[in-house]
């Protein structure tokens, strides 16, 4: 298992977080998923997903990886 760390533009409250959390969760693969509002971090763990899967699934949230 593997941690990717991600920077996301545009999060910025809760309903942000909570948004790109349950997107990314939704991925198989996924095992945990850690957002950080005030760096705009976040942190994937689990093994078998692609970068590319992760930046769809933060779009479908409405924000998107930098």
């Amino acid at each position: 298992m593997s941690d990717r760390t991600y920077t996301v533009k545009g999060m910025t409250c809760g309903h942000c977080k909570a948004s790109v959390t349950e997107e990314i969760t939704e991925l198989p693969g996924v095992t945990g998923v850690d957002v950080d509002l005030e760096t705009g971090r976040v942190t994937v763990a689990g093994e078998g997903f692609t970068d590319e899967e992760i930046r769809k699934a933060v779009e479908e949230a409405g924000y998107q990886v930098v």
